[in-house]
């Protein structure tokens, strides 16, 4: 009689034992599930980001931290269209790499050396500055089918001041959806470099606050050419680059809210300081 009670209490107490076991290794796995990296957890899952615009080349090249559309014409993307959370602005000094090639463009993107001795900047349309939060996000930036012939006193200046503006409303307003690009629209287009790569005369840069309840987007149109004029003198409706560009921008979007934002070029809910 003492045997099965032994016998009985190494049961239960292995079936404690047990029992405790896996509830410790369920509260672990919850725990380093709320501990994980969110940049790590977005660049898994792409279809966070649903709002890409139509493409007009149909040559659309998704990477890890944005996705683009590339012109073989143009030898650049017609947008660059990413992610833009609080969470990542960092203001890590990662060394600058050379300019590569992408890989993923089928047609080839341009050679960097189109660029040398050109008069013109290898301007960022992904800045690298938006993606500092890692080196492969920041690296991930020097790819030649992200960038655009650029004058060095708009690439430096107002330009500049406009992705600034950005990383200060993506802070402020904890997530945005950027797209940007250079109007490759027309013809008569200065070129550089062998490949004839088009110098755009306007670049545009629109934003999407897509944060209920109040969800707002904003668009700029800038001459390529210095400024000193304050950003809010470019502000532009997501109509007139969508008439400029024959892209679609946030076609995804339910059609009276897409209707809403895009015919508007009121600036009023967006913080200029």
């Amino acid at each position: 009689m003492n045997k099965k009670r032994i016998i009985a209490a190494l049961l239960l107490s292995a079936v404690l034992v047990y029992n405790y076991y896996l509830e410790n290794a369920e509260n672990d796995s919850k725990t380093k599930e709320d501990n994980r990296d969110p940049k790590v957890e977005k660049s898994k899952n792409k279809e966070s980001f649903n709002f890409l615009p139509s493409s007009t080349t149909n040559q659309i090249v998704e990477h890890k931290y944005y996705t683009l559309s590339y012109s073989e014409k143009h030898e650049q993307a017609e947008w660059v269209a990413y992610s833009l959370d609080k969470s990542d602005i960092a203001y890590t000094n990662f060394k600058r790499p050379f300019f590569v090639e992408d890989p993923k463009v089928k047609t080839k993107s341009a050679d960097w050396r189109n660029y040398r001795q050109s008069g013109y900047d290898k301007g960022h349309l992904c800045p690298a500055g938006d993606r500092k939060f890692s080196k492969e996000a920041f690296e991930e930036t020097f790819l030649t089918s992200n960038i655009s012939p650029q004058k060095h006193d708009f690439n430096s200046g107002i330009w500049n001041n406009l992705e600034q503006k950005v990383r200060y409303w993506a802070k402020k307003y904890n997530h945005l959806y950027v797209v940007t690009g250079g109007i490759l629209t027309g013809n008569n287009y200065k070129t550089i470099g062998k490949e004839n790569v088009s110098v755009p005369k306007y670049f545009y840069k629109i934003l999407l606050d897509y944060t209920k309840p109040e969800i707002k987007a904003i668009a700029f149109l800038l001459p390529h050419e210095e400024s000193t004029k304050p950003l809010y003198e470019f502000v532009v409706s997501i109509d007139e680059i969508e008439q400029k560009t024959g892209i679609d921008f946030f076609n995804e979007l339910p059609d009276d809210l897409e209707e809403k934002l895009e015919s508007s070029k009121d600036y009023k809910n967006w913080s200029f300081r």
